[in-house]
Protein backbone atom coordinates (compact mmCIF):
# COMPACT_ATOMS: atom_id res chain seq x y z
CA UNK A 1 0.00 0.00 0.00
CA UNK A 2 1.05 3.26 -0.82
CA UNK A 3 0.63 5.94 1.61
CA UNK A 4 0.07 9.83 0.92
CA UNK A 5 2.05 12.26 3.60
CA UNK A 6 0.49 16.03 3.89
CA UNK A 7 3.16 17.92 6.01
CA UNK A 8 1.33 20.79 6.52
CA UNK A 9 -2.00 18.82 7.68
CA UNK A 10 0.70 16.31 9.61
CA UNK A 11 -1.64 13.13 8.18
CA UNK A 12 -0.69 10.26 6.18
CA UNK A 13 -3.79 8.59 4.36
CA UNK A 14 -4.05 5.55 1.75
CA UNK A 15 -3.19 6.36 -1.64
CA UNK A 16 -6.73 7.43 -3.71
CA UNK A 17 -6.61 7.25 -7.54
CA UNK A 18 -10.75 7.96 -7.15
CA UNK A 19 -9.31 11.24 -5.16
CA UNK A 20 -6.66 12.07 -7.52
CA UNK A 21 -9.31 11.44 -10.37
CA UNK A 22 -11.82 14.09 -8.54
CA UNK A 23 -8.72 17.06 -7.92
CA UNK A 24 -7.87 16.29 -12.05
CA UNK A 25 -11.71 16.97 -13.14
CA UNK A 26 -11.40 20.20 -10.88
CA UNK A 27 -9.01 21.81 -13.72
CA UNK A 28 -12.12 20.76 -16.61
CA UNK A 29 -10.57 17.61 -17.55
CA UNK A 30 -13.23 15.25 -18.60
CA UNK A 31 -13.92 11.92 -15.95
CA UNK A 32 -12.50 9.12 -18.58
CA UNK A 33 -9.19 11.21 -19.31
CA UNK A 34 -8.69 12.46 -15.68
CA UNK A 35 -8.56 8.60 -14.48
CA UNK A 36 -6.11 7.92 -17.34
CA UNK A 37 -3.87 10.36 -15.71
CA UNK A 38 -4.39 9.17 -12.27
CA UNK A 39 -4.13 6.06 -13.12
CA UNK A 40 -0.44 6.98 -15.14
CA UNK A 41 0.43 8.76 -12.07
CA UNK A 42 -0.07 5.72 -9.74
CA UNK A 43 1.87 3.17 -12.24
CA UNK A 44 4.64 6.14 -11.87
CA UNK A 45 5.12 6.46 -8.30
CA UNK A 46 4.77 2.02 -8.26
CA UNK A 47 7.81 2.30 -10.96
CA UNK A 48 9.81 4.40 -8.59
CA UNK A 49 9.25 1.97 -5.69
CA UNK A 50 7.63 4.08 -4.07
CA UNK A 51 5.84 3.54 -0.49
CA UNK A 52 5.96 7.10 1.07
CA UNK A 53 4.90 9.49 -1.03
CA UNK A 54 4.31 13.50 -0.56
CA UNK A 55 1.16 15.36 -1.58
CA UNK A 56 4.33 18.07 -3.25
CA UNK A 57 5.56 14.80 -5.62
CA UNK A 58 2.13 13.73 -6.46
CA UNK A 59 0.78 17.51 -7.96
CA UNK A 60 4.66 17.74 -9.63
CA UNK A 61 3.64 14.18 -11.54
CA UNK A 62 0.24 15.10 -12.05
CA UNK A 63 1.26 18.52 -13.64
CA UNK A 64 3.74 16.80 -15.60
CA UNK A 65 1.02 14.27 -16.93
CA UNK A 66 -1.54 16.82 -18.04
CA UNK A 67 1.44 18.67 -19.93
CA UNK A 68 2.47 15.37 -21.79
CA UNK A 69 -1.19 15.11 -22.65
CA UNK A 70 -1.65 18.30 -23.98
CA UNK A 71 -3.71 20.03 -21.46
CA UNK A 72 -1.63 23.01 -20.77
CA UNK A 73 -4.49 25.08 -19.80
CA UNK A 74 -6.00 21.93 -17.35
CA UNK A 75 -2.20 21.88 -15.89
CA UNK A 76 -2.35 25.56 -14.75
CA UNK A 77 -6.01 25.05 -13.33
CA UNK A 78 -4.81 21.77 -11.55
CA UNK A 79 -2.43 23.73 -10.01
CA UNK A 80 -4.54 26.76 -8.92
CA UNK A 81 -7.01 24.24 -7.86
CA UNK A 82 -4.92 22.80 -5.45
CA UNK A 83 -3.36 25.64 -4.47
CA UNK A 84 -6.88 27.26 -3.25
CA UNK A 85 -8.03 24.00 -1.94
CA UNK A 86 -4.77 24.06 0.41
CA UNK A 87 -5.86 27.15 1.50
CA UNK A 88 -8.87 26.07 3.08
CA UNK A 89 -10.38 30.00 1.42
CA UNK A 90 -14.33 29.37 2.03
CA UNK A 91 -16.47 30.01 -0.95
CA UNK A 92 -20.30 30.12 -1.69
CA UNK A 93 -21.60 30.02 -5.01
CA UNK A 94 -25.24 31.51 -5.58
CA UNK A 95 -27.02 29.87 -8.58
CA UNK A 96 -29.85 32.03 -9.75
CA UNK A 97 -32.94 31.47 -12.44
CA UNK A 98 -36.16 30.18 -12.58
CA UNK A 99 -37.62 26.21 -12.56
CA UNK A 100 -36.65 24.51 -15.79
CA UNK A 101 -33.27 25.78 -16.48
CA UNK A 102 -31.29 23.30 -14.47
CA UNK A 103 -30.40 24.95 -11.77
CA UNK A 104 -29.72 21.40 -9.53
CA UNK A 105 -28.19 19.92 -12.05
CA UNK A 106 -25.34 22.70 -12.38
CA UNK A 107 -25.39 22.67 -8.72
CA UNK A 108 -24.63 19.04 -8.67
CA UNK A 109 -21.55 19.54 -10.56
CA UNK A 110 -20.51 22.05 -9.25
CA UNK A 111 -20.43 20.50 -5.72
CA UNK A 112 -19.13 17.39 -7.33
CA UNK A 113 -15.74 19.26 -9.07
CA UNK A 114 -15.76 21.96 -6.00
CA UNK A 115 -16.12 18.91 -3.50
CA UNK A 116 -18.45 21.07 -1.69
CA UNK A 117 -20.89 18.86 0.47
CA UNK A 118 -23.63 21.21 1.02
CA UNK A 119 -26.15 21.96 -1.33
CA UNK A 120 -29.07 24.29 -0.63
CA UNK A 121 -32.39 25.13 -2.69
CA UNK A 122 -34.35 28.31 -1.93
CA UNK A 123 -37.60 26.16 -1.99
CA UNK A 124 -36.40 24.76 1.23
CA UNK A 125 -35.81 27.35 3.12
CA UNK A 126 -38.97 28.24 1.59
CA UNK A 127 -40.64 25.46 3.04
CA UNK A 128 -39.14 25.92 6.70
CA UNK A 129 -40.46 29.04 6.62
CA UNK A 130 -44.14 28.13 5.64
CA UNK A 131 -44.11 25.76 8.59
CA UNK A 132 -42.72 28.80 10.63
CA UNK A 133 -44.85 31.14 8.87
CA UNK A 134 -49.06 30.81 9.16
CA UNK A 135 -50.62 31.62 5.80
CA UNK A 136 -52.38 33.96 6.30
CA UNK A 137 -49.85 36.01 7.87
CA UNK A 138 -47.05 35.77 4.40
CA UNK A 139 -49.84 34.10 1.99
CA UNK A 140 -47.10 34.56 -0.61
CA UNK A 141 -44.42 31.78 0.51
CA UNK A 142 -47.67 29.30 -0.18
CA UNK A 143 -47.92 29.56 -3.42
CA UNK A 144 -45.81 29.40 -6.40
CA UNK A 145 -43.42 31.86 -7.61
CA UNK A 146 -44.96 32.59 -10.96
CA UNK A 147 -48.61 32.27 -9.47
CA UNK A 148 -48.03 34.76 -6.12
CA UNK A 149 -49.54 37.49 -7.93
CA UNK A 150 -52.74 36.21 -6.67
CA UNK A 151 -51.80 36.37 -2.60
CA UNK A 152 -52.01 40.21 -3.72
CA UNK A 153 -53.98 42.58 -1.93
CA UNK A 154 -55.62 44.46 -4.79
CA UNK A 155 -54.15 45.01 -7.86
CA UNK A 156 -51.14 43.50 -8.56
CA UNK A 157 -48.92 42.05 -11.41
CA UNK A 158 -47.01 38.36 -11.63
CA UNK A 159 -43.41 40.48 -11.60
CA UNK A 160 -45.20 42.43 -8.43
CA UNK A 161 -46.33 38.94 -6.55
CA UNK A 162 -42.93 37.33 -7.26
CA UNK A 163 -40.67 40.44 -5.78
CA UNK A 164 -42.46 40.14 -2.48
CA UNK A 165 -42.08 36.63 -2.00
CA UNK A 166 -38.51 36.85 -2.67
CA UNK A 167 -38.18 39.24 -0.25
CA UNK A 168 -39.68 37.42 2.12
CA UNK A 169 -37.49 34.65 1.06
CA UNK A 170 -34.45 36.33 0.92
CA UNK A 171 -34.67 36.68 4.79
CA UNK A 172 -33.76 33.24 5.13
CA UNK A 173 -31.48 32.97 2.77
CA UNK A 174 -29.56 35.58 4.38
CA UNK A 175 -29.22 33.56 7.71
CA UNK A 176 -27.82 31.24 5.78
CA UNK A 177 -25.53 33.06 4.08
CA UNK A 178 -24.44 34.95 7.56
CA UNK A 179 -23.89 31.44 9.32
CA UNK A 180 -21.93 30.15 6.26
CA UNK A 181 -19.43 33.32 6.22
CA UNK A 182 -18.98 32.87 10.33
CA UNK A 183 -18.52 29.27 10.21
CA UNK A 184 -16.47 29.55 7.15
CA UNK A 185 -18.49 27.22 5.53
CA UNK A 186 -18.43 25.91 1.90
CA UNK A 187 -21.95 25.79 0.14
CA UNK A 188 -23.64 26.29 -3.06
CA UNK A 189 -27.27 27.74 -2.77
CA UNK A 190 -29.61 27.78 -5.71
CA UNK A 191 -33.03 28.62 -6.72
CA UNK A 192 -35.54 30.91 -8.18
CA UNK A 193 -35.56 33.26 -5.33
CA UNK A 194 -31.47 34.44 -5.89
CA UNK A 195 -32.72 37.75 -7.51
CA UNK A 196 -29.84 40.31 -7.58
CA UNK A 197 -30.10 43.39 -5.49
CA UNK A 198 -32.28 41.21 -3.07
CA UNK A 199 -29.03 39.25 -2.19
CA UNK A 200 -25.78 41.35 -1.44
CA UNK A 201 -23.06 38.43 -2.37
CA UNK A 202 -20.07 38.64 0.65
CA UNK A 203 -17.06 37.75 0.94
CA UNK A 204 -15.84 34.76 -1.48
CA UNK A 205 -19.77 34.59 -2.62
CA UNK A 206 -19.90 34.04 -5.97
CA UNK A 207 -23.57 34.99 -7.96
CA UNK A 208 -24.45 33.65 -11.72
CA UNK A 209 -28.29 33.31 -13.09
CA UNK A 210 -29.20 30.43 -15.35
CA UNK A 211 -30.79 30.65 -18.60
CA UNK A 212 -32.56 29.14 -21.12
CA UNK A 213 -34.04 31.56 -23.95
CA UNK A 214 -35.63 29.05 -26.49
CA UNK A 215 -38.99 28.08 -25.32
CA UNK A 216 -39.29 24.96 -26.65
CA UNK A 217 -35.89 23.68 -24.66
CA UNK A 218 -37.66 24.65 -21.77
CA UNK A 219 -40.32 22.58 -22.27
CA UNK A 220 -38.00 19.76 -22.75
CA UNK A 221 -36.04 20.56 -19.64
CA UNK A 222 -39.62 20.48 -17.80
CA UNK A 223 -39.90 17.04 -19.64
CA UNK A 224 -36.86 15.45 -19.13
CA UNK A 225 -37.22 16.54 -15.50
CA UNK A 226 -40.76 14.67 -15.01
CA UNK A 227 -38.83 11.32 -15.49
CA UNK A 228 -37.31 11.29 -12.20
CA UNK A 229 -39.51 14.14 -9.74
CA UNK A 230 -42.85 14.05 -9.07
CA UNK A 231 -43.34 17.52 -10.25
CA UNK A 232 -45.37 17.33 -13.70
CA UNK A 233 -44.53 18.95 -16.91
CA UNK A 234 -47.47 20.20 -17.82
CA UNK A 235 -48.41 22.44 -14.92
CA UNK A 236 -45.32 24.13 -15.64
CA UNK A 237 -45.77 24.24 -19.49
CA UNK A 238 -49.22 25.37 -19.18
CA UNK A 239 -47.80 28.60 -16.89
CA UNK A 240 -44.76 28.80 -19.61
CA UNK A 241 -45.64 32.45 -20.59
CA UNK A 242 -45.39 33.74 -16.55
CA UNK A 243 -42.55 31.57 -15.92
CA UNK A 244 -41.02 33.39 -19.47
CA UNK A 245 -42.01 36.78 -17.85
CA UNK A 246 -39.81 35.94 -14.55
CA UNK A 247 -36.99 35.08 -16.19
CA UNK A 248 -37.07 38.26 -18.25
CA UNK A 249 -37.11 40.21 -15.33
CA UNK A 250 -34.43 38.10 -13.22
CA UNK A 251 -32.11 38.24 -16.28
CA UNK A 252 -32.69 42.15 -16.76
CA UNK A 253 -31.93 42.44 -12.89
CA UNK A 254 -28.75 40.12 -13.08
CA UNK A 255 -27.32 42.99 -15.92
CA UNK A 256 -28.10 45.88 -13.87
CA UNK A 257 -26.12 44.75 -10.49
CA UNK A 258 -23.11 43.17 -12.99
CA UNK A 259 -23.97 39.27 -12.39
CA UNK A 260 -22.83 36.99 -15.00
CA UNK A 261 -25.97 35.17 -16.93
CA UNK A 262 -25.24 32.16 -18.67
CA UNK A 263 -27.15 30.61 -20.98
CA UNK A 264 -27.59 26.82 -20.04
CA UNK A 265 -27.49 24.96 -23.67
CA UNK A 266 -24.93 22.29 -22.48
CA UNK A 267 -24.21 21.36 -18.82
CA UNK A 268 -20.35 20.60 -19.57
CA UNK A 269 -20.73 23.84 -21.14
CA UNK A 270 -22.33 25.66 -18.35
CA UNK A 271 -19.91 23.89 -15.51
CA UNK A 272 -16.46 25.07 -17.20
CA UNK A 273 -17.88 28.26 -17.79
CA UNK A 274 -18.41 29.03 -14.14
CA UNK A 275 -15.28 26.85 -13.28
CA UNK A 276 -13.05 29.16 -14.82
CA UNK A 277 -14.98 32.73 -14.42
CA UNK A 278 -14.59 31.67 -10.51
CA UNK A 279 -10.81 30.76 -10.89
CA UNK A 280 -10.38 34.27 -12.46
CA UNK A 281 -12.08 36.03 -9.71
CA UNK A 282 -10.49 34.03 -6.99
CA UNK A 283 -7.06 34.72 -8.09
CA UNK A 284 -7.19 38.01 -6.15
CA UNK A 285 -8.08 36.08 -3.33
CA UNK A 286 -5.01 33.50 -3.43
Amino acid sequence: MMVVIDPEKKIQLPFSRGILTRSITLAGVDVGTAYVIAHEVQMELIRRRKRFVSTEEIRELTYKKLLEHGLKKEAERYLFWREFKRKKIPLVVLLGGVTGVGKSTIATELAFRLSIRTIIGTDTVREVMRKIIAKELLPDLHASSFMAWRTLKGSGGIIEGFENQVRHVSVGVKAVLDRAQREGMNAIIEGIHLVPGFIEPGENTFMYVLAVSDRKVLESHFYERSRYSKRPAEYYIKHLDEILLLQDYIVEKAREHGVKVIENVELEKTVDEIMEDLMNRLREAL
